[in-house]
This record gives C-alpha cells, sequence and structure tokens, in this order.
C-alpha cells in the first residue's frame, strides 16, 4: 500500500507542476505575416499636400439623323367661316403633298393654331377680317429630303417656313463620348506638367464636368478655342453615309457639335 501511495503522489506532484508551468510560461500566438498588398495600399494613399488641377475640353461633330420642320399656312378672310374653310382646304393640300414624299401620318402634327381678328387700324374696334396662323411640325427621318419637303409643301399652298432644326436620335452616346474624350484629354495634361516639373501624378482628387451640344450648319469650321491635347472628332450618321444633302436647295446640312469640358484635380508624389 505504502508503494502505491508514493506512485499516487508522484503523479499528482508531475501534475502540479505541468499546471504550474502552463500558467507561468506566456503563450505563443501564430500570426500570419501581412500581405504583400498592404505595403502597396499604403503606398497608393492620396497625398493631397500637393496637387495640380487641368482641364480638359473635347468636342465629336456629328451629322444629324433627324430634322423638324416647321411649316404654316396663313389664312385671310372676312369672316370666321370663310376663314376657317380657306385655312382647312390648304392645310390638308400641303398635308397631302407631304404623305406623297413618304412622309407618313404620325410624324405630321399640328403645333400651333391660332384664329385672331384684324382691325381697321390700330386705334379701331372695327373689325374688318380674321386670320388663321395655323403650323404643323413634321419630324424627317430621312435628312436627304429636307429641300424636297419644303418645295413640295410650298407648292401645296404653305406660306411660312417657321423653323428647320436638326438634331440627333441618339444624343447621350456622344455626349459620353465626348466626356470620356475630355477627361483623358485632362489626365495627358496633369502627366505632362507634373514630368515636366520632376514628379508623378497620383489619384483623382476632384472632377467637375460640363457638357452641351448645338447645330453649327453648313459654315462649320473647327473650333479655335481647342487648344493642344484637347481632341476633336467628327462622326458621320451610321451605316456609312456622308451626310450631305444630294439635291440643292436653301437649307444646307452640317453638324451637330457635341462638347464637353472637364476641369480635374490631382495629387503629386
Amino acid at each position: 500500500m505504502k508503494q502505491i501511495s508514493i506512485i499516487i503522489n508522484a503523479i499528482l506532484a508531475c501534475t502540479l507542476i505541468f499546471i504550474l508551468a502552463a500558467i507561468s510560461f506566456p503563450s505563443f500566438n501564430v500570426q500570419a505575416a501581412p500581405p504583400n498588398d498592404a505595403t502597396e495600399v499604403t503606398e497608393q494613399v492620396c497625398n493631397t499636400g500637393r496637387s495640380i488641377q487641368v482641364s480638359g475640353t473635347a468636342v465629336v461633330n456629328v451629322t444629324p439623323d433627324r430634322v423638324l420642320i416647321q411649316l404654316g399656312v396663313q389664312s385671310n378672310a372676312t369672316t370666321p367661316q370663310k376663314v376657317e374653310t380657306v385655312n382647312s382646304t390648304t392645310i390638308n393640300r400641303v398635308i397631302h403633298a407631304l404623305k406623297a414624299q413618304g412622309i407618313e401620318e404620325k410624324e405630321i402634327v399640328t403645333d400651333w393654331y391660332v384664329i385672331e381678328p384684324i382691325y381697321e387700324d390700330y386705334s379701331s374696334l372695327y373689325i374688318k377680317g380674321y386670320r388663321i396662323n395655323n403650323i404643323v411640325a413634321i419630324t424627317l427621318r430621312d435628312i436627304s429630303k429636307v429641300n424636297k419637303v419644303i418645295i413640295a409643301a410650298l407648292n401645296a399652298g404653305a406660306n411660312q417656313v417657321v423653323n428647320v432644326e436638326f438634331y440627333l436620335s441618339n444624343l447621350r452616346k456622344y455626349r459620353d463620348q465626348a466626356r470620356e474624350m475630355a477627361m483623358i484629354a485632362a489626365q495627358e495634361k496633369a502627366q505632362d506638367l507634373a514630368s515636366a516639373a520632376g514628379a508623378e501624378t497620383g489619384c483623382v482628387m476632384n472632377i467637375n464636368e460640363n457638357s452641351w451640344s448645338h447645330y453649327n450648319g453648313g459654315w462649320y469650321s473647327q473650333n479655335r478655342d481647342l487648344w493642344t491635347q484637347n481632341t476633336m472628332q467628327s462622326i458621320a450618321p451610321a451605316g456609312g453615309e456622308t451626310g450631305a444633302l444630294t439635291e440643292a436647295g436653301p437649307v444646307n446640312l452640317g453638324q451637330i457639335s457635341v462638347r464637353a469640358e472637364v476641369s480635374a484635380s490631382f495629387s503629386l508624389r
């Protein structure tokens, strides 16, 4: 029994020594080394202490693919009934002539209709007749027919050409393209200026953008305000068409200029 007791005491003593040793020595936690990307991220932190501000401009010149034509018939008569009859007869002839040019009825809408009295003179209350101004708006999808359509309408009795306005059916596409080109121009300017000063461009700190479009007409020439490293691009209509009118007439087709301007700030490193 005495020998068993000695063995048990030895086991208890060893157990106690092991527990004390575990408590006394600090635990060792193995941590994975930080990835190499952490150093790269630190180096890429935007330094706002030094910066450069530049501007970029881009113009995309596009041949329009739609035209809105406003044609009018002005009629005069001594009574409202007579003037309405005369005007309705004439405007119906004009619409028939437009349809004969291949324009669908849904593309022809009444844009303005006004009937007003005609007085004897400015200060008189005596009405000597009535006048109707009836204007129709035509959306023409074949821009090569602009002059032909106008002449056909005038021959049918129209006596007013109120407006001829060219536009783009996909203007958003070219606005996005102009913005991208303007930003590239700004980045190139910033890189060249920074390199000349012995520095490099870093992150983009700020961007301001302004875009618009306008019709230039047939006399259009390149904008002299586009300085070095700004960009200009001319684009023909889809399908490889030249966009030029094939028949002689009073309306000459120009281009729509879609312009974008950006100013941007870049950090320097």
